[in-house]
């Protein structure tokens, strides 16, 4: 006996469209416990979706997926970043399986697209000691701004913090441990916790913002009004890119990222004792 047309399920779909996939990567950032995450997948799903509604495609399966890969490859993007963004196409294929808009078939065969072999190091944009004194040295000293600016600049190059470490930084994390100064049980990136060392002239520089800012509690950084006062509970994150790259601009240093500085705070913290390094200049 035949099954009437209320007895018939529904199979999962071969292509999605883009309320589907709307509803998917809402379900991907959703998973995500950390605005990190959130912020690369979001980037990362926004272009394929892009890429993926650029023109007519019969389904979302592996072979469109390769096509995505060998797009990415054509673009000269480096190893690591395309397999980052695969990850982020592995991970809607699997909210729309377990949404039912995909077959799982199809979802098992996207996971089995490989990625470019991460070959060598890259070397990446390092700062020297001098264009990291030159850096340090742009903000005004003189003017409460200035004194921020060097703080803020201070702790990236000295501590290697991450641009939302730096931004959440509490004035009672700062503590004297060992006859030396440290950021105490500071929340990174995936809720690891950490102790990092401050350098003296970083200290200095933290110690000049707080007396001119009268700060003793809260958050290290706060915002600058154009008449010189402050204001708020904190910086953003996108303020402490904009100093970066307002600095760099003024130094003369080009396609310079916050990252940049951390990559320089690493190596400084693997070189020798007596090293010549940007606290020879302070």
């Amino acid at each position: 006996m035949k099954r009437g047309k209320r007895g018939r399920r529904s199979s999962p779909r071969q292509s999605l469209n883009l309320p589907d996939l709307d509803n998917a990567k809402s379900a991907v950032l959703n998973s995500l416990p950390y605005k990190e995450s959130q912020r690369g997948y979001r980037h990362s799903i926004d272009e394929f979706i892009n890429w993926y509604c650029s023109e007519p495609r019969l389904s979302f399966n592996r072979a469109v997926v390769t096509r995505y890969r060998i797009h990415l490859e054509s673009r000269q993007l480096a190893p690591g970043t395309i397999n980052g963004r695969l990850a982020a196409v592995r991970r809607l294929a699997y909210e729309a399986a377990d949404s039912g808009l995909l077959s799982p078939d199809l979802a098992a065969g996207i996971r089995r697209v490989k990625g470019p072999k991460n070959l060598g190091i890259r070397l990446g944009n390092w700062l020297t000691a001098e264009q990291a004194k030159a850096l340090w040295q742009v903000p005004d000293p003189n003017t409460l701004k200035g004194k921020r600016d060097r703080a803020l600049l201070g702790v990236l190059l000295g501590c290697g913090l991450r641009r939302r470490e730096a931004a959440e930084l509490e004035i009672a994390r700062i503590q004297r441990r060992e006859d030396h100064w440290a950021i105490v049980d500071l929340v990174g990136k995936g809720r690891h916790i950490r102790t990092v060392p401050v350098p003296d002239w970083v200290k200095s520089a933290i110690d000049s913002w707080l007396v001119s800012a009268g700060l003793s509690e809260g958050r290290v950084f706060r915002c600058v009004c154009r008449a010189g006062k402050i204001w708020g509970r904190g910086v953003s994150e996108r303020a402490v890119w904009h100093v970066v790259k307002d600095c760099a601009k003024r130094a003369g240093i080009e396609n310079l990222a916050p990252h940049d500085l951390r990559r320089y705070a690493r190596g400084c913290a693997a070189m020798p004792e007596g090293t010549f390094t940007i606290s020879n200049f302070c």
